[in-house]
């Protein structure tokens, strides 16, 4: 139910989705822009529940630091990967 709870928050699904989209890690700015410049405090909150859940984590750099997902946000993602065959079926017959 924890997980379910974190992923059912607003723009989580939306910011795990662009930083698998992504592929490298991103920095805050830009995966805001990405999520269509959702609020930078949205973000943050986002940002930190998924760091403390483990399907996140950040990477100190001179300039920034920068996100990606670890091996278990990349787990998730695969797993959601049946829910995603899915809703399409689903969106093709409404």
């Amino acid at each position: 139910m924890a997980a379910l709870d974190l992923l059912g928050r607003r723009w989580t699904l939306r910011v795990i989705w662009e930083l698998h989209r992504n592929g490298a890690p991103i920095g805050f700015r830009d995966l805001q822009r990405r999520c269509d410049d959702m609020s930078s405090s949205v973000l943050s909150t986002r940002l930190t529940e998924l760091r403390e859940a483990g399907i996140a984590a950040s990477t100190s750099t001179a300039a920034q630091p920068t996100w990606r997902l670890t091996a278990l946000g990349d787990d998730l993602v695969t797993a959601m990967g049946p829910l995603l065959d899915w809703s399409r079926a689903w969106a093709e017959r409404r």
